[in-house]
């Protein structure tokens, strides 16, 4: 976690960095592999060089003759010149013959070396003076990697064949190679970092409109929606913060209307209970009666609330709890339990058989409220039927009464909030039973409905999938 006031590095930075890094890393890897192989391959062409010059004299002494005359040579000093004479050495490649004699040291050189080796008497007598046939010896024209070879025979002034390359001369070409590989690295860096900085640009394009639409996003706005093209990470994570704001979005929307149905429902108990308080007199029995007025409203508040807090908890997950249960014997205790409600006659007109996956309270509540709701609009002695029906994956569940029935235009209107039917008796309730049926309905991935014509009942219905999935 970053400390309070920390600078934060862009992440767009952080990419183009951890590109560069990466990049830097292997380019270098590269380079010095690039460079210890150049060296490699420089040394073993010395060594290859020196080893055929070594081959190619030994040869030369072993024929023993004048290669443009013919003529036998005996002599060491004239051998080591007729040899001489038939070389080209390349660049920063010498050939020497060397003949020490008591009293100095007879030096010819073949070559275009870096300086005049015929007068450095020193370097020769450090190589002729050497117990092995090769080595580095160190010049003022810079370090020489040497092969020698004696003439055998008693000659009187001992003679060398000398073969030499300057090595940093034969290792500057790959030193040369290195060079142009850093600057065509260097400028791969620069344009790999051009290219990362537009890359990682549009990549986070999106990530920096969520993070502006996340900044502009407000309690009393929340349709702002962000744009998705394509089907990369990027895309999916727009998906899913528009698919967030939508569930924010409909659970402010939930709380508002809570918020406002209560507000609204609760002001008319609550202005009667103020008003009969205010104007309640010292007679005991008024007393009396206002406080049967006022417990009778409190007692309609308390049922408006807990309704209301009903409705909001339908939108959680957690509100139906699924299980297997058998159709008929859950429509059994419906029927017992309804007939409880009220001095109707009551008719069981039909039970489904087979299991069914349902939260078997929540149906029950929202079948008991449709009947509670066809007690409130019948009379005494008026005949009420329920059953249940399971019919190809399908389980439904209905209550029908002979009240004065519901008209077409108020079919979907009873379903909502604090919705009544003009036509019909009870004009006491909140308006939330049928509410709460259609809430109970939706969280099984069910639909509730209603069947009717003014003056002939109504048949009220809850429809569900037998299986507790959405179908």
């Amino acid at each position: 976690m970053s400390e309070p006031g920390a600078r934060r590095v862009p992440a767009r930075v952080r990419i183009m960095g951890w590109l560069l890094g990466l990049m830097v890393a292997v380019l270098g890897v590269v380079v010095l592999m690039v460079w210890q192989l150049s060296l490699t391959d420089v040394d073993n062409r010395v060594n290859r060089g020196l080893e055929q010059e070594v081959r190619e004299f030994a040869d030369f002494v072993h024929a023993g003759r004048d290669p443009r005359t013919g003529e036998p040579i005996s002599d060491p000093t004239r051998l080591l010149a007729a040899h001489l004479s038939t070389q080209y050495p390349e660049n920063n490649e010498v050939h020497a013959g060397v003949v020490v004699q008591p009293d100095r040291m007879t030096i010819r050189v073949e070559g275009n070396p870096a300086y005049d080796m015929r007068s450095d008497e020193e370097l020769f007598r450090r190589i002729v003076d050497a117990p092995s046939s090769y080595g580095d010896t160190g010049t003022e024209g810079g370090t020489i990697r040497w092969a020698k070879t004696r003439l055998s025979g008693e000659q009187i002034a001992p003679s060398y064949f000398v073969t030499a390359y300057f090595v940093g001369g034969m290792r500057a070409a790959a030193l040369s190679t290195v060079r142009i590989l850093l600057l065509v690295s260097g400028f791969g860096l620069v344009l790999a970092a051009g290219v990362a900085w537009v890359v990682a640009g549009r990549i986070l394009a999106p990530v920096r409109t969520v993070r502006q639409a996340a900044a502009e996003i407000t309690e009393h706005d929340l349709s702002r929606r962000i744009p998705v093209h394509g089907k990369d990470d990027i895309s999916a994570l727009a998906e899913q913060f528009n698919a967030m704001l939508d569930r924010l979005e409909h659970a402010f929307g939930t709380q508002r209307s809570f918020l406002d149905d209560a507000g609204h429902e609760l002001r008319t108990p609550i202005t009667i209970i103020q008003g009969h308080l205010e104007l309640m007199g010292d007679d005991p029995a008024e007393r009396a009666e206002v406080v049967r007025l006022c417990t009778d409203e409190l007692d309609r508040m308390s049922r408006i609330v807990g309704d209301l807090l009903l409705l909001a908890k339908a939108e959680r997950p957690d509100f139906v709890n699924p299980h297997e249960v058998v159709l008929h014997e859950l429509t059994s205790d419906i029927d017992a339990k309804v007939r409880a409600l009220g001095e109707r006659r009551w008719v069981l007109e039909a039970m489904g058989e087979g299991t069914v996956r349902l939260d078997e309270q929540r149906v029950t509540q929202a079948v008991v409220q449709l009947a509670q709701n066809a007690v409130q609009h019948t009379g005494t002695g008026a005949e009420i039927r329920i059953g249940s029906a399971l019919i190809d994956g399908r389980v439904s569940f209905w209550v029908t009464d002979s009240g004065p029935g519901v008209r077409a235009e108020e079919h979907e209107k009873i379903f909502q909030r604090f919705g009544r039917a003009t036509g019909r008796r009870d004009r006491t309730g909140a308006g939330l039973g049928l509410a709460i049926v259609l809430a109970i309905a939706e969280a099984h991935h069910g639909t509730a409905g209603v069947v009717s014509e003014p003056g002939l009942g109504a048949t009220f219905r809850i429809d569900l999938p037998a299986t507790g999935e959405q179908q």
